[in-house]
C-alpha cells in the first residue's frame, strides 16, 4: 500500500499532528495540500516537505468554518493537480470548562470547527471523489469519541459525533468507492495538550504532575504518551487501504487508554 502521486489534503497541517502525517504521506511519495488557518505557516510547511520529498506539497489558507474559504481552498486544488484521493480532517482546538460554566460562544466554536469543519471539507471533495470513483476520508477523532472526561463536554461532543459522520459517508460513498474512518488517538504531546496540562491542573485543583500522571496517562499501559508518528501510521493505512473492507471504523491508539 503507497500513497504515491495521490493528492491527500490535510486540514491543520501546519503544526502538530497534521504536520505529522503531511510528512509521513510525503514520504510515501504523496502530493500534499497543507490546508491551515494561517497561510504563512501552511507555506513554511509545504517549503520544507516538498524539500525532503520525495513527495510535493502546496499551502491553501482555510478557515474550516467557512464554507466559501474551503470551497475555495478545494478549487485551487483540482485547479493544482486536478484531484483529490485523501482528505484528512484534523483541523481542531481545545477548550475546558465545567459543564455549568462553560460560556455558548465557546461550546459553538469548539463544535464548528470539528463538526462543521469535517462536513464543510467532506462535502466539498465528495463530488471529485464520487467522479474519480475513489477516495478515503479520515478523522481525528479521539479516545474522547468513546469516553469521556471532566471540563470537555464541548469536546466529547464533537468527536462523538466524528463517528456518525463517518459512517454515513461510508453507507453514502460506498457505491462510488469512498471509505471514511476515524482515528482515536490517546494524549499526543503536542502544543495543544500541553496548554491544557495548567488548565485542567487549576480546575481541578491539582498539581500538573497529578494532570499528567493521573488524568492523561493514568489509565494507559506503560504511563507513555502516544507520539504524533504512532497516529501518523494510522493515518497512513486508512489513507493507502485499497479497498471498502476498510470503511466506517474508528481506530485507538492511545497505549492501551481505551480498550474494545
Amino acid at each position: 500500500m503507497n500513497l504515491k502521486d495521490k493528492v491527500c489534503i490535510i486540514t491543520g497541517a501546519a503544526s502538530g499532528i497534521g504536520h505529522g502525517i503531511a510528512k509521513r504521506y510525503i514520504a510515501d511519495g504523496a502530493k500534499v495540500v497543507i490546508a491551515d488557518l494561517k497561510l504563512d505557516a501552511a507555506q513554511k510547511t509545504a517549503d520544507d516537505l516538498t524539500a525532503q520529498g520525495p513527495g510535493e506539497a502546496i499551502a491553501v489558507e482555510m478557515d474550516v468554518t467557512n464554507e466559501d474559504q474551503v470551497n475555495a481552498g478545494i478549487a485551487k486544488v483540482i485547479e493544482t493537480w486536478g484531484r483529490i484521493d485523501v482528505l484528512v480532517s484534523n483541523a481542531g482546538v481545545q477548550i475546558v470548562h465545567p459543564l455549568q460554566d462553560f460560556p455558548f460562544e465557546q461550546w459553538k466554536k469548539m463544535l464548528s470547527i470539528h463538526l462543521d469543519g469535517a462536513f464543510l471539507t467532506t462535502k466539498a471533495v465528495l463530488p471529485h471523489m464520487y467522479e474519480a470513483g475513489s477516495g478515503s476520508i479520515i478523522f481525528m477523532g479521539s479516545v474522547h469519541s468513546k469516553e469521556a472526561s471532566p471540563l470537555k463536554s464541548a469536546y466529547v461532543t464533537a468527536k462523538h459525533g466524528l463517528l456518525g459522520l463517518a459512517r454515513v459517508i461510508s453507507k453514502e460513498g460506498a457505491k462510488h468507492g469512498v471509505r471514511a474512518n476515524v482515528i482515536c488517538p490517546g494524549f499526543v504531546k503536542t502544543p495543544l495538550v500541553e496548554k491544557q496540562i495548567p488548565e485542567q491542573a487549576r480546575d481541578l485543583g491539582i498539581s500538573e504532575d497529578e494532570v499528567v500522571n493521573k488524568i492523561m496517562l493514568g489509565e494507559t499501559v506503560d504511563q507513555e504518551f502516544t507520539t504524533i508518528e504512532d497516529v501518523a501510521e494510522v493515518a497512513h493505512v486508512f489513507a493507502a487501504f485499497p479497498t471498502n473492507a476498510l470503511t466506517g471504523q474508528s481506530l485507538v491508539v492511545s497505549h492501551g487508554w481505551y480498550m474494545n
